[in-house]
Parts: structure tokens; C-alpha cells; sequence
């Protein structure tokens, strides 16, 4: 399997596994994943920009928006730096309490426990509409479909 196109057809059960965290989100498009295409986007994108910051301080006075170009170039550095492997591996930066919750109930998925669902916090009302999709129509299906959505999509907080 490819990490590089973001679109895989016809993954098995195991390989979905290595791209979705136990929450039902997709840590393999997240911005902090190693191998993310935010990540290699902003690769191209530093190269791209590389000693853009003199002129950026010089047309400010212009377009005064580049005044915050230090900022944008501190984000874009955060996300260079993106070396997260996965909610099953790594311990995400965004702690939500399903990643030893999983292992604890000996599931893949929130919604295959006993005890879904559950009132873990921070779990969100996009947690349970996630898991309730999952549940539905299952991992491989639930897995294509929100590959055709963004990875930041507000569909699933709505």
C-alpha cells in the first residue's frame, strides 16, 4: 500500500488499522502524521519559500499582512516537524482518552466496546457520530467514505 496518494481502494481490516485511530479519525491525513500529505505539502511549500523572509519585511509596509509572516512560518515549521505515527503507536499531542481505553476493552474501535457509549472525556458529539458510522456500515466502507471528505471537515462535528 501507498502512503502517498491518500486514496487506497480495496484495503484490508489490517491495513486500515495502521492509518485509523480507535476514535474513527484518520490519523494518516492529520498534519502531525510522518507521512501526511499536509506534511509533504508544506515540504514543497518551504522549499518554495525559502528566504522569502527579507522580502516578506520588505513589502510589509505594502501588503502589511506579511508582517505576520513569522507567524506563518512557525506553523508551517510545526507541521515540518510532524513525526506521529498513529494513535496506536504514538501517543498523540491531542490527548482524548481513547488511546489506552482501546487496548484496556481490547477493541479497535470505540463502538465495538461493550461499554459504547461511553462517557470518556473530552468525547465529543463528533466522536459518537464517527463511531455510529463506523458501526453502520462498517470499517472498510466507513474508511473510503471519508476519504472522499476533507480531513478537517466540519460534516462530522455537525
Amino acid at each position: 500500500s501507498s502512503h502517498s496518494t491518500g486514496r487506497i481502494r480495496n484495503m484490508e481490516y489490517e491495513d486500515i488499522l495502521l492509518r485509523l485511530a480507535p476514535c474513527g479519525r484518520d490519523c494518516s491525513r492529520c498534519f502531525y502524521y510522518y507521512d501526511s500529505e499536509v506534511k509533504r505539502a508544506g515540504q514543497k511549500l518551504s522549499e518554495l519559500l525559502y528566504g522569502f523572509d527579507d522580502v516578506a519585511d520588505k513589502v510589509s509596509n505594502w501588503l502589511p499582512v506579511l508582517k505576520k509572516y513569522p507567524d506563518f512560518k512557525e506553523i508551517l515549521n510545526l507541521i515540518l516537524q510532524g513525526d506521529c505515527h498513529g494513535c496506536r503507536y504514538d501517543k498523540c499531542f491531542m490527548p482524548c482518552g481513547t488511546q489506552d481505553c482501546f487496548k484496556e476493552n481490547k477493541v479497535d474501535f470505540c463502538y465495538q466496546c461493550n461499554e459504547y457509549p461511553c462517557d470518556h472525556p473530552p468525547l465529543t458529539k463528533k466522536w459518537r457520530k464517527i463511531n455510529d458510522r463506523l458501526s453502520e456500515i462498517g470499517v472498510e466502507s466507513y474508511y473510503e467514505e471519508q476519504l472522499r471528505l476533507p480531513r478537517y471537515s466540519p460534516h462530522w462535528s455537525q
